[in-house]
């Protein structure tokens, strides 16, 4: 299996962010684990985290967020409470998200949306293809030669008697 950059930018964050916590908290991170991040990040990357500045205003990826937060409830959080308060906070906003998504492309209203925008957009390409009528004014000569025509029709109607 491939990783993929960002995967591996998150990686080079993660790894960087262990290397700024104290060694006890580093160390109880498996080392297996740890070497893992060392050896699939990306080399190039190097996100020049803060130590003085919080976490969450550091710009790291979500997906390095992601990591730390389950680095945090499998290997830092030791009571108990606090890690089903986390479980429950997690999985709350697993289902936000699920939800977001599911509104956001559910196949349901994309062709609903699609069919009434292509309708719409129809009716437009007709409207602007059509003559306005309110606005349509007839040649000079056409109007000459037409009352010419009112004019004789008259003419044989007065001869004819009617």
């Amino acid at each position: 299996m491939s990783i993929d950059a960002t995967t591996r930018q998150a990686y080079s964050e993660v790894d960087e962010f262990l290397e700024m916590i104290d060694d006890y908290e580093r160390y109880q991170i498996p080392e297996k684990l740890r070497e893992y991040f060392k050896k699939e990040k990306d080399p190039n990357y190097y996100k020049g985290l803060n130590p003085n500045i919080p976490i969450k205003n550091q710009g790291l990826k979500e997906e390095t967020l992601a990591i730390i937060a389950l680095l945090n409830l499998q290997y830092w959080c030791d009571d108990e409470e606090e890690k089903e308060r986390l479980k429950k906070v997690y999985a709350d906003n697993e289902d936000k998200y699920y939800k977001y998504m599911r509104e956001k492309y559910n196949p349901d209203d994309i062709f609903k949306k699609n069919q009434t925008e292509k309708f719409e957009e129809s009716i437009k390409v007709v409207e602007e293809n059509l003559p306005d009528v309110a606005t349509y004014k007839e040649p000079i000569w056409k109007q000459v030669v037409s009352k010419i025509k009112k004019f004789f029709n008259r003419v044989k109607g007065v001869i004819n008697g009617e």
